[in-house]
């Protein structure tokens, strides 16, 4: 699972820039235990949702922020360039849907979880 937040100043370049990291980005097991595989080693899949929440800004008062989000519609358009971005690395993507309160899984089965920015 691949959670994307548009920043304020993010373009189609960075999210080009970002799923060509995140398709090499060594992070599954090879035989010996070490993560030394992509997601194109293991032929892996990825399901791609929006989740503008992680631009929260929570450095004042009790309340997050989200003003750094990208706005909604510049949003959508860096969320589906990302995933056609992953698919064009080889990599069969689902998505979510984009601004929709989803029901979503996940379970972590893993040492652990990144942060990738460009």
């Amino acid at each position: 699972m691949i959670l994307v937040c548009a920043m304020q100043g993010d373009t189609e370049a960075s999210a080009e820039k970002l799923a060509q990291r995140v398709a090499k980005l060594r992070m599954f097991r090879d035989e010996a235990g070490k993560t030394n595989l992509s997601i194109k080693d293991i032929s892996g899949s990825a399901l791609v949702v929006s989740q503008f929440t992680l631009s929260a800004d929570t450095s004042r008062g009790n309340r997050p922020g989200f003003s750094q989000a990208a706005a909604p519609d510049i949003g959508r358009a860096l969320y589906e360039h990302f995933a056609s971005s992953l698919r064009a690395e080889s990599i069969p993507v689902e998505t979510g849907a984009f601004g929709a309160e989803m029901k979503v899984s996940l379970t972590n089965d893993g040492p652990f979880t990144i942060w990738v920015e460009t």
